[in-house]
């Protein structure tokens, strides 16, 4: 369970109390770009380290990385810029469009659901099963599924908790033969910011927090770890933006 400080911090934020989107100088948006560029890719294995992340958006600068490494930096920057401007909460062309942005230069199926028969199984160091996508043949539904329970329930949830169980969600349905989680992190802060919050920045540093919290949530339908390390990544971003 959130413990009082917790909730007191989620309602604050759901009062539109400390801080907005609308309070998010360009300056800002550059570092919170940046910022989530470097971690979003980083969890899925990028070798692209934060100052090159910089030098790649800011001045062009192409270090001696994969070059699907460095297409995926500015995809996920155009991906953030994508969801500033458009006023689609969420809706399957939304979520394909986000996954065309980020793997354009990168993957072949890029901006397409997984196809029949491709099924995902990813499994630890150990051999051991920790996640298994919805069968190929379910996805579509289910996606449809999901965007509208989110249509019939965004004014009665919170948002943080609107957004958590989108992502969550969306993870289990686990829609791409590749690029789930950027895809997930992305369709969580579009989500925020139709709510007039900020967004936030899973950080690579609690990689670890957070496939935890993806396996309370598939496991046990617990959202509650996935809320703490939000208001966690909301205390991060305030010191961010200093």
């Amino acid at each position: 369970m959130l413990s009082p400080s917790e909730l007191n911090e989620l309602k604050t934020l759901e009062l539109k109390g400390e801080i907005l989107v609308r309070h998010l100088s360009e300056e800002d948006w550059r570092k919170f770009t940046e910022a989530f560029t470097y971690d979003t890719n980083a969890i899925e294995g990028s070798t692209i380290l934060p100052n090159e992340v910089e030098n790649i958006l800011q001045r062009g600068k192409w270090p001696d990385k994969p070059k699907g490494d460095i297409s995926e930096t500015y995809g996920v920057a155009k991906a953030i810029e994508y969801i500033r401007k458009t006023k689609e909460h969420v809706s399957i062309p939304l979520i394909l469009e986000l996954h065309k942005i980020v793997f354009l230069n990168s993957k072949p199926f890029a901006g397409k659901l997984r196809k029949r028969g491709v099924e995902v199984v990813i499994a630890d160091a150990l051999g051991n099963v920790v996640h298994r996508g919805a069968p190929s043949t379910q996805v579509r539904k289910l996606l449809s599924n999901l965007v509208e329970w989110y249509s019939k329930n965004k004014r009665k949830y919170p948002p943080l908790v609107l957004a958590a169980v989108m992502h969550n969600q969306f993870e289990n349905i686990h829609p791409f033969q590749d690029g789930n989680g950027r895809v997930g992190r992305l369709l969580l802060n579009n989500v925020l910011l139709k709510h007039g919050l900020p967004p936030l920045n899973i950080e690579l540093r609690n990689r670890q927090e957070y496939y935890a919290a993806l396996q309370a949530y598939e496991n046990g339908h617990d959202i509650h770890p996935t809320i703490e390390l939000m208001l966690k990544e909301y205390r991060a971003l305030r010191r961010l933006l200093k």
